[in-house]
């Protein structure tokens, strides 16, 4: 489970450029899951101007998260869109890799909480846990401290609030990496 945090294609775009190189490379199944990036932005522009209600705005961010997940299939045409589990079953089978489209599973979910506190973080370790404890890698662009407990990430502001919560109740491995990481997520990709 590789997340993809919108805020990768903010600069030049080499970092989104090299992590879509590396997961479209990868030689172990590899789900993508796309942050909200600047679609993203807009339901939080949206949602201070017209207090529309968390739920609502939560709703706005899946398909925030949807829209960039098709930006980034367009940019790696291995990457197929999956909206559930069967989905992504069928994109491995046919050798692509499956970008999450979160709104079907995600959308009226009892097991996470609808409103700011479960950004892309959180929905990535809760499929990862709808698919079986696979481990969840975060790709951040700011710098991150390799030995930093989840809650620590969240209480910072790197990780949403209801990672740490995710991670621990589904006993997740994972990890998050920050500028300079690039070369890991390639390495992690390519080990099995």
């Amino acid at each position: 489970m590789v997340k993809l945090g919108g805020s990768l294609a903010e600069d030049d775009g080499q970092r989104l450029a090299a992590a879509l190189s590396a997961v479209t490379a990868a030689q172990r199944p590899c789900v993508v899951v796309p942050g909200g990036g600047t679609f993203a932005d807009a339901v939080r522009a949206a949602y201070q101007q017209h207090g529309v209600s968390q739920a609502t705005a939560h709703r706005m961010a899946l398909l925030a998260m949807q829209q960039t997940g098709l930006l980034l299939a367009d940019m790696a045409p291995r990457l197929q869109p999956a909206e559930d589990v069967a989905e992504i079953a069928q994109a491995f089978d046919a050798d692509r890799v499956p970008v999450w489209m979160p709104y079907r599973l995600a959308a009226d979910d009892p097991q996470i909480t609808h409103d700011w506190r479960t950004t892309s973080d959180a929905l990535a370790a809760r499929l990862a846990e709808r698919l079986g404890n696979a481990e969840v890698v975060l790709v951040k662009s700011c710098s991150v401290d390799p030995e930093a407990s989840a809650q620590a990430l969240a209480d910072a502001g790197i990780v949403d609030a209801a990672f740490p919560e995710i991670v621990a109740r589904a006993g997740l491995k994972w990890r998050v990496l920050g500028a300079g990481d690039g070369d890991v997520l390639a390495k992690l990709l390519r080990d099995s």
